[in-house]
């Protein structure tokens, strides 16, 4: 989907379902526009429901302040024209009151973004502006001048957060990813002292791209393979709306029959991947005009050192990244299924999975399918696509239960002898 060639009207109302649906507005909150290049501002009405918006209900605002549409503009249109005027390389704004990032504007903090390595450059620098009246001119001001001192993202106090960019997408990356990071840090705090990256550390992996692969003309497609291509971009889908995937981040991988293999594209938008999408790397070869995953030489080593593992998924899921970020350990004894599922996760140090790819590659076996990248990932194997995106999704419930547990009383875990009970009634011993 070529985003960019959408008119205005129909990204904003785009973007607003997904920001919607996504559990980061409510009916009435929020408020997004786009500056073409006419100088004209399309922007979100005032007071129609946020989760059932057409092209129709779009207002157009002329440069000398002329309302084209049938409703009237967003009360907050004042903030957004003083950011454009600061900014002119600005067009593209997002504006809501996730509860997330709520909670660090009532603390007064603004996320870490340097947690993880790729959100700091998502997000840019992060500020916050005083408090005004909502749509006043003294709130478009305060916002507009942290803006106009280089920020990219303002969270507001007992508001929400503003975010602008290039374009409506990457103001939504920027929105999503420092939501993401907000709530990463919350499940954090919980487990302990969070372990922030350096930027050395974080231009280790920014300097990475896609990798430079030679490049092969497909041929026919199997039935196999467009199974493939659906079935990825199936679960790819339900990673991003159960919130294991950002927009930009999450690898999936599938082994085909004949040795060659599936992999997720570098830098597409995971929520509307299609099948063509899709890229195939065969023979060490990539599929002509396609960029994969940064990580496809990892899937590719992972795939030739163990002929039993036939998909790996890496992910970002914020329960289990709290433990990625601190030295809190991660135990999968907390129900027989997790303990089946998942077994011994082990944990590798940052950027192992980019540096040394061979002895990352070595780590998994039979009792250890998951791996955890401290600050930068999980990698998940599995001897089926299926059974890759189940242990993704026990391992972030798992998590997601003990970080829960520790806010009501101490852990008990499943104990030695009844976890030799599962392995034996599982034939789990070998």
């Amino acid at each position: 989907m070529r985003f960019e060639l959408m008119h205005p009207a129909d990204q904003l109302v785009m973007i607003m379902a997904r920001i919607y649906r996504y559990g980061m507005t409510t009916t009435s909150g929020g408020n997004l526009s786009i500056r073409d290049e006419n100088g004209d501002i399309w922007i979100t009405p005032s007071g129609i429901d946020k989760g059932n918006l057409t092209r129709a209900d779009m207002i157009q605002v002329k440069p000398d302040g002329t309302l084209i549409g049938q409703h009237k503009p967003s009360v907050e249109l004042p903030f957004h024209k003083e950011i454009y005027r600061v900014r002119p390389d600005l067009r593209a704004i997002v504006h809501a009151h996730p509860p997330t990032l709520v909670a660090f504007s009532l603390a007064r903090k603004i996320p870490n973004t340097h947690l993880v390595p790729n959100a700091a450059e998502v997000c840019g620098k992060v500020s916050m502006a005083k408090y005004d009246v909502p749509g006043s001119e003294q709130l478009g001001k305060n916002i507009a001048e942290e803006f106009d001192k280089g920020y990219d993202a303002v969270l507001l106090e007992n508001h929400g957060v503003v975010c602008g960019a290039k374009d409506l997408f990457s103001a939504f990356m920027s929105f999503e990813t420092l939501d993401f990071c907000g709530r990463l840090e919350i499940d954090a705090a919980k487990l302990g002292t969070m372990r922030s990256l350096t930027d050395e550390q974080i231009e280790i992996d920014s300097c990475l791209s896609s990798p430079k692969l030679d490049e092969y003309i497909p041929g026919s497609i199997s039935s196999e393979e467009c199974a493939g291509r659906r079935d990825l971009c199936t679960l790819i889908h339900r990673s991003y709306e159960q919130k294991l995937f950002t927009s930009s981040q999450g690898t999936f991988s599938m082994r085909l029959s004949d040795g060659s293999f599936l992999i997720s594209p570098y830098m597409k938008d995971r929520m509307y991947l299609e099948p063509e999408d899709i890229v195939r790397i065969k023979g060490g070869m990539r599929e002509m005009g396609k960029f994969p995953s940064r990580a496809t030489l990892l899937h590719e080593e992972i795939y030739r050192t163990h002929p039993e593992i036939n998909s790996v998924i890496i992910a970002h899921p914020p329960a289990i990244m709290a433990f990625a970020v601190t030295d809190a350990e991660f135990d999968s004894r907390t129900i027989p299924e997790s303990y089946i599922s998942l077994r011994n996760v082990k944990r590798l140090p940052y950027a192992a999975s980019r540096v040394d790819i061979p002895g990352t590659a070595a780590v998994f076996n039979a009792k250890t399918p998951v791996v955890i990248v401290n600050n930068q990932c999980v990698i998940v194997t599995g001897n089926s696509l299926l059974n890759a995106f189940d242990r993704l999704e026990v391992l972030e419930y798992s998590a997601a239960a003990i970080i829960s547990a520790r806010d009501i009383g101490k852990i008990v875990l499943i104990t030695p002898d009844e976890v030799a009970q599962i392995e034996k009634a599982f034939h789990l011993q070998d």
